[in-house]
């Protein structure tokens, strides 16, 4: 049985060893900034339990977090603020915080990989767009995990300043009681005014209106034909479209 190896061990043996994983965090997310992260590993950097960030536990993120920093070669992390993303759309501001967040870094890298199946069309360095990468590679794992982190620590601060909608629980996904707390309070300065439930929060007032939204924002999603400033792979992934309308989801 042959022995399989990660594309990033790969390009090392063919003598590109500068290679970075690149992941963001709140795409999805109802209020507050995009995040994004990328990192450079040592082949052999030793951090045990690196998984996709959405698969572990916050203590488990937090324990990670400070580790992934502690060894890596290079890490950077950055961020898409609310007028970026009212002004490009989440997915553009996604894609201009992964580029941020390459060129951060230093040393820089010579070749990136990063999660889903879009690559921005503005890197310093040849990128490979890998759809579930942060379930595959270790240096995107850990990628995830230091956009995750960061995120849920801003959005904590933002709970403090904007008391009322949970931003500390839900970290501003589209969690019932978030929409709940919507339907009361209006939506703060954080929210992004893009996205349907924060446009009309009187119109979602049951799950199955959220539903019949959602199917329209999939349908909407549809019509994306790349050419939005990012580089689209062969799969397509809707969720990273126009998002309109999120689902009623759990917070991760």
């Amino acid at each position: 049985m042959k022995r399989r190896i990660s594309l990033s061990t790969h390009l090392s043996l063919l003598g590109v060893p500068l290679v970075a994983g690149v992941d963001e965090a709140g795409r999805g997310c109802l209020a507050g900034p995009v995040y994004a992260a990328a990192v450079i590993l040592e082949p052999g950097h030793g951090i045990r339990g690196l998984d996709d960030s959405k698969k572990l536990k916050a203590v488990e993120r937090e324990r990670l977090f400070d580790k992934i920093q502690g060894r890596a070669r290079a890490f950077a992390i950055a961020r898409a603020e609310l007028d970026e993303i009212e002004s490009l759309n989440i997915l553009h501001a996604s894609m201009l915080a992964m580029q941020r967040a390459i060129e951060a870094l230093q040393p820089a890298p010579l070749h990136c990989l990063i999660d889903g199946n879009r690559l921005p069309r503005k890197l310093p360095c040849p990128g490979e767009a890998v759809i579930g990468g942060d379930g595959i590679h270790a240096s995107i794992m850990a990628a995830s995990i230091l956009a995750k982190v960061a995120r849920d620590r801003e959005m904590q601060r933002l709970d403090r300043e904007y008391p009322g909608y949970g931003f500390a629980r839900h970290k501003g996904y589209g969690t019932a009681d978030h929409l709940l707390a919507l339907r009361k309070l209006g939506v703060s300065p954080q929210h992004r005014m893009g996205f349907g439930p924060c446009m009309r929060p009187d119109l979602f007032t049951s799950e199955s209106a959220i539903e019949a939204a959602l199917g329209q924002a999939l349908v909407a999603s549809e019509l994306d034909d790349g050419t939005d400033g990012s580089s689209p792979s062969e799969t397509r992934d809707e969720s990273a479209t126009m998002p309109g309308l999120p689902r009623l989801t759990a917070a991760p």
